[in-house]
């Protein structure tokens, strides 16, 4: 990745402000409108077209925002949001702007269940999350398109909404979705003309600013942009900072036409010092951070921790109207992410002030001091990239009094990783300067490293991920009350995995090339469902489906080699999810609420077979999560708004040992683990806390002041599957924030927003085990005011 000293940043600032002003030249050129009464038909990247609310800038007739859209993005859902059988959690725009949501991570914190672990090696450099006791590093898409890249998605400037779909689903999404899948829906030019623009100022070294405008160039074309700069120093920390920028065109050809192509683009550049976090450590010594540990303290080395990245994604869709009754759709699309991140671990001997090791209870000298191991400086330069098509036939037919509503489709992509890691804290000839691993105080750390600077590369990695599938989705109206909703997936993946690693000593390097990583699997997924509709606004249902995983399910993972736990001729893995569930628009349709009993069985992971002579993994593994999910969004009254959601998930482990070690606890190869004998079973899920609530609610005055009030709740939960810590886990916490907005006049809107409105002090993004361990303070408390400006 070229130019790591910033300056790319500065550049590229300078060409985004001529482009933001631009962008607000013409749109003052054309006509100052508000937008339409009527709804705005969006063709959105993944297909399909999408109803948006009505937007209103008179402050009169209150707009449903918070309420779901009719439809989610993608054409593969067949029936409306109400009746498809399966909870899916839409959040708008609206909702994260008016709690000045922008990150990925911003706005998932949002939705109960859903937590974060440390990322890519325990490092910040890439968003890690755990959807109801899964992970879903592998089910973020964009468009209903996978993000494979190891990146933070810092900024949602582009994003018209967000998609959680709960549930084993690889039958939209292909292989994977175990726990559901994240879906980020882009922002494109439309049939309106409108201008956002927004800029905002706040505590911590907060400022930030955002332009969206859409103009029709005449009836059949519109085009878009959308641009964003900001900078922040991370709340209650002494070091850490974030700077982006981003800008996003698009152009919609044949609006009003049987044939409508748009294309998009969106590039984003990133540079951070990464939020690492601080010694963390929960067992019999820690239950917590450690002992003089300051929230605010930086462990890492200031001059030399980055986290840089780059986004390109290039879109073109078509759409093609037949009749009212058949059209198609095509997809295509190339994204290129580049990341260079250098993190320093947290790794070492941690002596307190009381002259006691932290993690083991020993006597240490010197008291006071985190003496650190030469593990830091970890950097890695990775390009990921992906080339995707996918075409969608959507028809409507009539087979006497039983309507179909029906896609066929298929997908192909090419994805390719390559990644370039070792270590900038090295001598020339790649030999540590054991002296500059100066000890560090724990209660005043100095953060700057005066060693050698030298990125000696340590292992270079390139992988690809090929994938084909087809796949068929029906909606099938028995009668008005009744109806099957159902869908069937085969794809065909095939990976490779190449690896090699550098050592180096006085006396030069020394080479060795692992033998390649290869996974071919033919995969069949399917789902469906069954509806009952007492009302017209009401509906009953009950929902299965599954999901596969192959031993390779993402390009910049690899099925192992690795003696006596060999996966790649395993099998996939399989999950199982049930859904029992009901949603109503109550309220004259104003008002969402979702109830939903679930069960996501993994019915068979992997895990090692200790068998002698057997090295192959094997898929004996066996988890549950029961779960309770309720749901209310839109409007209580015109001037009363509510966007709320509450999980109970009630995890265990129902095998965590092979068969062979289940009915042969005392043989040798199995008694060495503390889960020969099945130990874990019963044990609960990692990162699965069993209560988390989330609520978001405002208020209109009739003076053009709106209030809003909003608190999330995360219930404790088991950081790490280790036995040793089983006991321990992370505290509950409840976050508050708060909002006041005011409406100046037609176009001029201002904000105020308070996030962690108690100064709560959490921890997030875990990373804990019996010799080390650390985590990230939560956010502290922060203000911002917001200018928004629209015409």
């Amino acid at each position: 990745m070229e130019d790591k000293s910033g300056s790319t940043l500065v550049r590229g600032r300078m060409a985004l402000m001529a482009a933001l002003s631009a962008g607000v030249v013409s749109s003052v050129a054309a006509p100052a409108l508000a937008q339409q009464a009527q709804p705005a038909q969006q063709g959105n990247a993944s297909g399909g077209t999408m109803v948006l609310p009505t937007l209103s800038v008179e402050g009169q007739g209150v707009p449903n925002e918070k309420k779901p859209p009719e439809r989610v993005a993608s054409p593969k859902y067949v029936a409306p949001l109400r009746d498809t059988p399966q909870t899916i959690t839409v959040i708008p725009k609206a909702v994260m702007q008016e709690q000045n949501l922008i990150s990925l991570t911003d706005i998932l914190s949002t939705v109960p269940g859903i937590t974060f672990g440390a990322g890519e090696g325990g490092a910040g450099g890439s968003d890690s999350v755990n959807l109801r006791g899964y992970s879903a590093n592998s089910d973020i898409t964009i468009d209903g398109v996978r993000d494979s890249g190891a990146y933070v998605r810092s900024d949602s400037f582009n994003v018209q909404q967000v998609e959680v779909t709960n549930g084993a689903n690889s039958v939209f999404n292909g292989s994977g979705s175990v726990g559901g899948t994240i879906n980020m829906v882009s922002k494109v030019a439309q049939d309106d003309r409108f201008t956002e623009a927004t800029a905002g100022i706040g505590t911590d070294n907060y400022y930030r600013a955002t332009v969206d405008t859409n103009q029709l160039l005449d009836e059949n074309t519109a085009i878009r942009l959308n641009g964003m700069w900001h900078r922040n120093d991370v709340p209650k920390r002494d070091v850490e900072d974030a700077k982006r920028w981003g800008i996003a065109p698009s152009i919609t050809l044949g609006l009003n036409t049987d044939t409508q192509v748009s294309i998009s683009y969106l590039h984003q550049q990133d540079n951070n010092i990464p939020l690492y976090g601080v010694p963390y450590g929960l067992n019999a010594i820690s239950r917590g951070p450690l002992a003089g540990i300051d929230r605010e303290a930086y462990y890492g080395y200031s001059n030399i921790d980055t986290q840089e990245s780059t986004l390109n994604m290039a879109t073109l869709k078509v759409d093609h109207r037949f009749n009212d009754t058949l059209s198609i759709s095509n997809l295509t699309r190339w994204q290129q992410v580049d990341s260079f991140v250098t993190t320093s671990y947290l790794q070492g001997t941690w002596c307190l002030a009381n002259g006691i090791n932290a993690y083991t209870g020993a006597r240490c000298t010197p008291a006071g001091i985190f003496t650190p191991s030469t593990n830091r400086g970890i950097t890695r330069d990775a390009d990921t990239s992906i080339f995707y098509n996918q075409t969608d036939l959507k028809a409507s037919l009539q087979t006497g009094s039983i309507k179909h509503d029906i896609v066929l489709g298929a997908a192909i992509s090419s994805e390719k990783f390559d990644q370039k890691s070792g270590n900038r804290l090295r001598n020339p000839d790649g030999t540590v300067p054991t002296a500059s691993f100066v000890p560090i105080s724990i209660a005043n750390p100095n953060s700057v490293w005066t060693g050698p600077d030298n990125f000696i590369v340590t292992g270079d990695v390139d992988s690809t991920l090929n994938n084909q599938a087809v796949y068929l989705f029906d909606r099938t109206q028995l009668s008005e009350q009744f109806e099957l909703n159902g869908g069937l997936r085969w794809e065909r993946t095939d990976g490779d995995y190449h690896s090699t690693t550098y050592a180096y000593t006085a006396t030069g390097r020394t080479t060795t090339v692992s033998p390649t990583a290869s996974n071919k699997e033919h995969l069949f997924s399917w789902r469906v469902g069954a509806v009952y509709k007492p009302l017209p606004f009401g509906s009953i249902y009950i929902g299965y489906g599954n999901s596969k995983t192959p031993s390779q399910s993402a390009v910049n993972g690899a099925c192992s080699t690795t003696a006596n736990s060999l996966s790649c001729n395993v099998k996939p893995e399989t999950a199982e999810n049930i859904e029992i569930g009901t949603k109503w628009d109550v309220l004259d349709e104003q008002l969402s609420l979702t109830a939903a009993i679930f069960r996501n069985d993994r019915t068979n992971y992997k895990v090692a077979s200790n068998e002698p002579g057997v090295p192959d993994q094997q898929l004996d593994g066996k988890s549950r999560v029961d779960g309770v999910a309720l749901g209310a969004a839109g409007h209580v009254t015109p001037e009363w708004g509510i966007f709320a959601n509450y999980t109970f998930l009630d995890s265990e482990v129902l095998q965590g040992v092979s068969d062979y070690c289940l009915a042969n606890p005392t043989q040798a190869s199995c008694a060495s683990s503390l889960a020969a004998a099945n130990g874990r079973q019963g044990a609960v899920l990692t990162a699965t806390p069993r209560h988390a609530f989330s609520i978001w609610t405002t208020y209109d005055l009739p003076v053009g002041v709106q209030l809003g009030y909003g608190v999330t709740y995360q219930g404790k939960l088991l950081p790490n599957n280790s036995d040793a810590l089983a006991i321990y886990k992370v505290p509950a916490y409840w976050v508050h924030r708060a909002s006041v907005s005011y409406q100046l006049n037609d176009q001029v809107k201002l904000q105020l927003n308070v996030n962690n409105l108690f100064d709560e002090t959490y921890y997030t993004k875990i990373r804990s085990n019996p010799t080390n361990g650390w985590a990230n303070p939560g956010t502290g408390r922060n203000a911002t005011l917001t200018v928004g400006y629209t015409f």
